[in-house]
C-alpha cells in the first residue's frame, strides 16, 4: 500500500481521502481547515502541518482546490510541492481549474522527473462519500497508467481523456452540458406548474420519454419524484450555484481562446450569475428553479 498525501479536505477532498483510508493507504492530510484534517486523523490517517509537508516522503499527492491560482500557489517555485517532493512521486490534482493552468503544472511536474494528471470529477459530494465518481483524466499514458489504482478507489468510472489538460476540457464540457440541462429541466417544471400539471405526471412522462436527462432522473429540481436530490432537503447544496458558475465560466474562457460558439453556455453562465448575485451561492445548483419562479411573477 501506499503513502499519500492529500491536500484539500473539503466537502469533495475529505470523503475521497476517507475512501483512500478505507482501501488500506496510509494517508497524510492538510487543509486550512483544522475540522476536515481532524475527521482524516480520526479515521487513521495523519495530519500535516503545511501543503509541503503532505508531500514530502510520500508516494502519491492528490490535490483537490478550488481554482487554478490556488492549484499554481501550492504546487510552483521553491517553495511548492514539486520541489518538496522526491523524485518519482505520482501527482493527481482533481481540481476543476483552467486548462492553461493544468498543462503548466502538468509540464513543471514532468520537467521535475515527478509524473502528474490532471483528474477532475463529476459526480457531487454523494459521489465522492460512496467512491462512485468519475474522473476524467489527462496525462501521458504512463503516467494514467499509475493514477489509475488510487482513482479507482475513489470513483466508478476512469476515462482517459487525452494528454495534459484534456481531463479539465472534458469537466467544462461536462458541467456546461449540465448547466443547460438542469436550466431545462427547471423551466419545464416551472411551465407544468403554471399549466397545471403535477411534479410526479410530468416526472414520470419525461423521465421515459425524449425529455430523460441525469438533471431530471437523479437530480429532480422539484420535491417529490426523487427523494435522494436536493430538492427534498431545501436545496442544501450537493453541488453549489457557484461551483456550477465557477465551470461555466471555465467553459466561457475556453470558448472564447478556442473559437467555439457556445450561445447557450452563455445564457447558463449569465442565469446562474444573476441567481448568485441575488444571494443563493451556497446553495444547490437546481435550486435556480425557484429564481425561475420569482422571473414568472415578475413578468
Amino acid at each position: 500500500m501506499a503513502t499519500i498525501g492529500f491536500i484539500g479536505l473539503g466537502n469533495m477532498g475529505g470523503p475521497m481521502a476517507l475512501n483512500l483510508l478505507k482501501a488500506g493507504h496510509a494517508v497524510k492530510g492538510f487543509d486550512l481547515s483544522d475540522e476536515a484534517v481532524q475527521r482524516i486523523v480520526d479515521a487513521g490517517g495523519s495530519k500535516a502541518d503545511s501543503a509541503v509537508a503532505a508531500a514530502t516522503d510520500v508516494d502519491v499527492v492528490v490535490s483537490m482546490l478550488p481554482a487554478g491560482r490556488h492549484v499554481k500557489g501550492v504546487y510552483l517555485g521553491d517553495a511548492g510541492i514539486i520541489a518538496a517532493s522526491r523524485p518519482g512521486t505520482l501527482f493527481i490534482d482533481c481540481s476543476t481549474i483552467d486548462v492553461d493552468s493544468a498543462r503548466e503544472v502538468i509540464a513543471a511536474a514532468e520537467a521535475a522527473g515527478r509524473p502528474m494528471v490532471d483528474a477532475p470529477v463529476s459526480g457531487g459530494v454523494g459521489g465522492a462519500a460512496a467512491g462512485t465518481l468519475t474522473f476524467m483524466v489527462g496525462g501521458t499514458g504512463a503516467a494514467f497508467a499509475a493514477a489509475e489504482p488510487y482513482l479507482q478507489k475513489m470513483g466508478k468510472k476512469i476515462v482517459h481523456a487525452g494528454g495534459a489538460g484534456n481531463g479539465q476540457a472534458a469537466k467544462i464540457c461536462n458541467n456546461m452540458l449540465l448547466g443547460i440541462s438542469m436550466i431545462g429541466v427547471c423551466e419545464a417544471f416551472a411551465l407544468a406548474e403554471k399549466l397545471g400539471v403535477e411534479h410526479q405526471t410530468l416526472f414520470d412522462i419525461s423521465s421515459t420519454a425524449s425529455g430523460q436527462c441525469w438533471s431530471l432522473t437523479t437530480y429532480c429540481p422539484v420535491p417529490g419524484p426523487v427523494p435522494t436530490s436536493p430538492a427534498n432537503n431545501d436545496y442544501k447544496p450537493g453541488f453549489a450555484v457557484d461551483m456550477m458558475l465557477k465551470d461555466l465560466k471555465l467553459a466561457q474562457d475556453a470558448a472564447g481562446s478556442s473559437g467555439a460558439a457556445t450561445p447557450l453556455g452563455a445564457a447558463a453562465a449569465a442565469l446562474y450569475q444573476q441567481y448568485s448575485d441575488a444571494g443563493q451561492g451556497g446553495a444547490d445548483f437546481s435550486g435556480i428553479v425557484r429564481m425561475l419562479r420569482e422571473m414568472a411573477g415578475k413578468a
